[in-house]
């Protein structure tokens, strides 16, 4: 994470919140108040948020826990070779 000072980050706005945008990276403002604040990208929110969804949802986690087990043990539903060019290529291979 990138850590600046509010006055670096004012001066140089754009250049960060394209940083932010394109690489993905967050950027910790430090303000001489000690109320540091983080700027990510709406992107980057929106991943974040639906983890936390995701891991605040017991039945999510537990479904998640068992395909788990599932996998480890080869159990399971096993998509042919064809299916698995579906999933793989489905913009290029039509059947």
């Amino acid at each position: 994470m990138i850590e600046l000072s509010v006055n670096n980050f004012r001066a140089n706005l754009k250049s960060f919140v394209d940083k932010v945008i394109d690489e993905h990276q967050a950027i910790r403002v430090k303000r001489r108040t000690g109320r540091d604040f983080i700027v990510i990208s709406a992107e980057d929110w929106d991943r974040e948020q639906e983890t936390l969804y995701v891991l605040r949802n017991s039945s999510l986690m537990k479904q998640i826990a068992e395909s788990e087990v599932m996998y480890k043990n080869s159990a399971g539903y096993k998509p042919t070779g064809r299916e698995m060019d579906k999933i793989n290529y489905p913009f290029h291979l039509r059947f």
